[in-house]
């Protein structure tokens, strides 16, 4: 760890650093685990001016009082997210799942006033626009789909031909989606990699993208990767029940918005996913 990180760490919590090591994970900087002077075991994120770190200290902060388990955010700037260290390291084996499914079933219970957030977030440290809509089907199609759609065709990921067929889809969402009963608080990017698992439990999530929306798309995203499987989805259909046609069609369309993201961080490798979509929808 370099001084300047230590003396960041240290200035912050008033004890030592004992012991650290690097640990993977993360968009942005540098993140260790830390055994202080006091006993006490942390997580530290080190960036720098715009890293977003004080936005994701925000976003932790608001799923905690939501009753979500995350972190303890002890400090957070854009300099250094400081963090307690939640137990994990298990699998998502069978008990996780279902634990799991009680878990996301309570964040999407809250309800909020509308769609979007009252500030802007990030997904794999691209910006995230929230601007509050009454309306599901006409946010997600401006501030997600073409958002993003735009923002892979600008960095040169996007060929304009699948650009334009999402756009044409786009005309027709209201044909394919559904409006929900009311805005759910969602965590934004539920991979395998943000959900901590510890004795059979899901123990934390991490790394959240929030806003308001469709519990849908969040379900969904977690297929994308394997996050969540059969066990994890009957459980929380007996407490949220998912209406007919999600795993049919909304699913998929809905992940075309991960997709998308992936696409313009990392290229073409997830244009075969969009295509494969599209054709199916008849576009």
């Amino acid at each position: 760890m370099r001084d300047s990180a230590r003396t960041l760490i240290e200035d912050a919590t008033g004890a030592h650093v004992s012991a650290s090591r690097p640990l993977s994970g993360g968009c942005i900087g540098e993140v260790y685990h830390l055994r202080m002077s006091n006993d006490r075991e942390l997580v530290a994120k080190v960036g720098g001016p715009g890293s977003g770190l004080e936005l994701e200290g925000r976003m932790l902060r608001h799923l905690g009082e939501h009753g979500v388990p995350v972190p303890d955010v002890m400090h957070a700037d854009d300099h250094l997210l400081l963090m307690t260290c939640v137990a994990s390291g298990d699998s998502l084996g069978p008990r996780v799942q279902e634990h799991a499914a009680h878990v996301i079933a309570a964040l999407h219970d809250n309800a909020g006033p509308a769609f979007g957030f009252a500030y802007d977030t990030v997904i794999g440290g691209l910006h995230q626009p929230n601007p509050s809509a009454p309306a599901w089907v006409p946010f997600f199609r401006d501030h997600r789909l073409l958002y993003m759609a735009g923002e892979a065709a600008r960095a040169g990921r996007l060929p304009p031909a699948y650009r334009r067929r999402l756009e044409a889809l786009a005309e027709r969402l209201d044909e394919y989606l559904e409006e929900p009963e009311a805005p759910s608080l969602l965590h934004g990017d539920l991979w395998t990699g943000n959900v901590l698992a510890h004795d059979g439990r899901l123990s934390g999530l991490i790394d959240p993208a929030i806003y308001w929306g469709h519990p849908e798309i969040e379900l969904a995203f977690s297929t994308l990767f394997g996050t969540f499987n059969d066990v994890f989805f009957n459980r929380y259909h007996d407490l949220r029940p998912i209406r007919p046609g999600f795993f049919e069609m909304r699913l998929d369309l809905y992940n075309l918005y991960p997709l998308l993201v992936h696409v313009r961080l990392f290229g073409a490798g997830y244009l075969g996913g969009i295509d494969r979509t599209l054709r199916r929808l008849g576009f």
